[in-house]
């Protein structure tokens, strides 16, 4: 949601850790411990990793097998099913490695408290266990934030960067609203986030169309612990604002999508965002709110591939 976890982002860009994460390679089925219900879900190839600090991590393979390599990274309580909308566009041109953060989905073994370094280097692990040397990047909400990290610490590893609906700095009603919600599934549950909850993330236009379904799209995407949603709001709100004035070192081609219905990270966020990225490019959704990949799929899958072939043509032509 706009924001990450961990220390400030001080690294400038001539010190780059460039060293690998010490994740194993890859490995198909269940995870040795945790719950590792992931493996279970069906929904293409499940495999797992283990991150530097020994945390099993989930991510799901699918797309094009020789195709560019494209690492997608959900937001706050939700695990790459997030991405369902997304599968068939973008797994017709990419190889895509979908992530389940620390926390969520078949993530679960996590020891708590993390942050947001700590889950920028558990993709950074992802991607070393499928021998990537880099990868265009696509992050959501509190996936861009995460996204945003990997670019600063790592940015030989992102070969083209899609910033949806994310900011580069917290407001402090967004840091109570978020405070908020972790005390709220703390004491009543995940159900506490599938009412008023869903109402910050999508916008008026969805809730006239599928306003019966909305609770239950709610329970369904944020099925997680409450424990685990609390520990990642928790990294959110741990990241320093300082981290903007480490954008001006990104030098991958970013683009940043945002939708003019989205109250939670508004459009002078992704304004914001936008320059403080050199050449960034940015995209409005109008009628969109903080689910746009959700609300307008098609609209968002065509902002998405439009900008990475573009990347991608003009790598080629380099």
């Amino acid at each position: 949601m706009g924001g990450g976890g961990g220390a400030p982002l001080s690294t400038a860009r001539g010190h780059r850790d460039r060293r690998p994460a010490r994740g194993g390679r890859a490995r198909r089925g269940g995870p040795a411990r945790g719950r590792g219900h992931a493996a279970g879900r069906g929904r293409g190839s499940v495999r797992y990793v283990t991150a530097t600090d020994g945390t099993l991590i989930a991510y799901d393979r699918f797309g094009r097998r020789d195709g560019p390599p494209l690492l997608l990274v959900q937001g706050l309580g939700t695990d790459s099913r997030g991405w369902a909308l997304q599968r068939i566009a973008l797994g017709r041109r990419y190889r895509c490695l979908a992530v389940d953060n620390r926390g969520v989905g078949g993530s679960t073994n996590a020891p708590h408290p993390f942050d947001l370094e700590q889950m920028a280097r558990d993709v950074v692990s992802v991607l070393d266990a499928e021998e990537v040397a880099a990868a265009h990047v696509l992050g959501a909400s509190m996936g861009g934030a995460i996204g945003q990290i990997l670019a600063v610490r790592h940015g030989e590893r992102v070969r083209g960067l899609v910033l949806a609906c994310t900011a580069c700095r917290h407001h402090e009603w967004r840091r109570e609203l978020l405070a908020e919600w972790a005390a709220a599934v703390r004491t009543r549950g995940m159900s506490a986030m599938s009412g008023d909850g869903m109402r910050w993330l999508v916008g008026p236009r969805f809730h006239r169309r599928f306003g019966p379904w909305i609770n239950l799209l709610g329970r369904l995407v944020l099925q997680g612990e409450p424990e685990h949603f609390a520990a990642q709001v928790d990294a959110i709100l741990a990241l320093s604002d300082d981290v903007r004035f480490e954008l001006a070192g990104v030098d991958a081609p970013t683009l940043v999508i945002t939708g003019s219905q989205d109250m939670l990270t508004p459009f002078g966020d992704a304004e914001e965002l936008a320059e403080m990225i050199p050449g960034a490019r940015l995209r409005e959704l109008r009628g969109a709110a903080h689910g746009l990949m959700v609300e307008q799929p098609n609209a968002f899958n065509r902002s998405v591939l439009e900008f990475l072939a573009d990347v991608d043509a003009r790598a080629a032509i380099r």
